[in-house]
């Protein structure tokens, strides 16, 4: 079997992530990021939430209760009214998407590398056991 320096997989890695930033969902993801960006109306709830999560954060401090609770009623209306923009949703959907994609990739690399020492030591991939497992009495 192959073997290969640490930089060789790094290379790998570095050309499946050229890869993966191209594939259909990835593609998707970055249009409606850029749609988002483009949107004043989103763009002016974006910085309204803001505005008022540092609000809140202050009043929090200063132990304003009645004033906080004001200030995260209206930040919740604001974030349901954000939430309620199509390119907002269409945008949460696809990142959804792409996490999940990402997810199964890194499950895929960490089980595959998993199976491979087991493989190598002789081991059991089905139990999960290398080779090298010390039967005790």
């Amino acid at each position: 079997m192959a073997e290969y320096t640490r930089q060789e997989v790094v290379e790998e890695a570095k050309e499946l992530a050229k890869k993966l930033a191209n594939i259909d969902e990835i593609e998707r993801f970055k249009q409606l990021e850029a749609k988002i960006n483009e949107s004043n109306k989103v763009q002016s709830h974006i910085k309204k939430i803001k505005a008022l999560q540092k609000q809140a954060v202050n009043l929090q401090h200063y132990d304003k209760g009645e004033a906080l609770k004001r200030v995260e009623e209206e930040l919740d209306r604001l974030q349901q009214e954000l939430d309620a923009i199509p390119i907002v949703q269409e945008f949460k959907d696809s990142q959804v998407v792409v996490n999940d994609l990402l997810q199964r990739v890194t499950n895929t690399i960490a089980n595959e590398v998993t199976d491979e020492i087991v493989r190598s030591t002789g081991g059991n991939v089905l139990k999960g056991e290398t080779g090298s497992k010390v039967n005790r009495v």
